[in-house]
Order: structure tokens, then sequence, then C-alpha cells
């Protein structure tokens, strides 16, 4: 039967599908979003929410795309919604299980002239953030690599011989110029999305890395 679940919109032109629960992680709640674009809309995460909205997902116009920001997000499954997915080479083979792929990437670069792919390597070997400049906004997509947890910032360190990589990633994203942070995981009834300045985006990346640069794992 077809769903009545709808997109929402926290922010002009970013519309996020319904929360749904990580399985693991009873707190958290994972979400994909809708980017309003004139080159053609696109969606970021794969996520249940994306079969839930699907009407609403096409009443907007549908999608020339679906970007996986990390390999985790197969255990989802493939959405009920006509949409290519891409994702990092390096994550490709956890992907291709469950969802068809209909290209990779490998390094950074622009899709069209709003919204760059910058692989983010750490989380998983095919991590990769998305920068999206909507005229309005820069919104970082950032996945698992950096996500919001109780109000706070984190990383999920999950091969401790990846750290290193790990701290990279997140120096990278931390020089980053954004001002929304969009992960894929935020604590259940909190905000999703953040709005923050430069610095503010800066000092909290950068308490990460020094979290991961004592020992820590978020």
């Amino acid at each position: 039967m077809p769903s009545n679940d709808t997109l929402e919109e926290p922010i002009k032109g970013l519309h996020a599908t319904p929360p749904a629960q990580l399985p693991f992680l009873a707190h958290v709640q994972v979400r994909a979003f809708l980017l309003e674009r004139e080159h053609g809309n696109a969606i970021v995460y794969n996520a249940p929410g994306i079969t839930s909205a699907a009407e609403g997902v096409r009443a907007l116009g549908g999608a020339t795309r679906l970007l996986v920001n990390h390999g985790h997000e197969e255990m989802y499954g493939r959405p009920d919604l006509d949409v290519p997915v891409y994702v990092h080479e390096r994550d490709r083979g956890q992907v291709a299980g469950t969802l068809p792929v209909a290209g990779t990437f490998t390094g950074r670069h622009m899709i069209d002239d709003d919204l760059e792919v910058i692989p983010t390597p750490g989380h998983t070997p095919g991590s990769t953030a998305f920068l999206w400049d909507n005229g309005a906004h820069r919104f970082l997509f950032t996945g698992d690599s950096v996500w919001v947890d109780r109000g706070e910032w984190s990383a999920v360190v999950l091969d401790p011989g990846q750290r290193a990589r790990y701290v990279e990633s997140l120096a990278l994203m931390r020089d980053l110029d954004f001002d929304v942070l969009v992960p894929w995981g935020a604590t259940k009834g909190e905000p999703y999305v953040e709005e923050v300045t430069r610095a503010q985006a800066r000092e909290r990346i950068g308490a990460i890395i020094s979290r991961l640069e004592a020992g820590g794992t978020r």
C-alpha cells in the first residue's frame, strides 16, 4: 500500500525522510535527505524513510542519484524508488550485495557546480562526505564520520588501525567552509541538522580530533 509518510523541510531546499531506529543503538535515528537542485534532485544516505516517503520524493520531481556515505547503509536494503546508487569504490563490495550500484567514485570532485564529493576514509575505507551549496547555505553531509550524540559531535572509530586516516579526514572536514552539519544519525527527539558558524564547526571537529589523538574512539 502507498505510504502517507511525508518529508520534512528543516531548512529550505533540504528535505528529510521520516526517521528509522538504528538497530544496534536504540537512542539513535537515521534519515535520508533529498536535496532540491536545479540540476536534478539528489538523495544523500540510504535509509528506510526513502521508501516510506517515496510519494513525497516523486512529488518533488524524484531524484537523479542516491549518494551513499559509507557501506553500513546497505543494512536497510534497496529503497522502493527508482534512483541510481553511487558509492566510493572502496565500499562498493559491501554495498553491492543489497543495493544496485550504478557507479562509483574514488577522488574529490564536483557534481555540477553545487555538490562536491569529498572522500573521508576512517570510519570505513570508503566513507565520503558531500558538500552542497544551495546559494543560501553550505550543507556538509558527514554520515557516521561526524554525527550528533546527545548534542555532542562525535566520531565512530571501528578499526584502531585507521585512526590516523580518520584524524586526517576530520582535519580536512574541519577546514571546509560549511554552516549546516547534516549527519546520517542523531539522537532521537533532538535536532538532526545543526546550523553553526565556521568557528563553532572548527572547534567541535577539533575536539573530536583531540579525543582521537588521545586514544579515544568517539
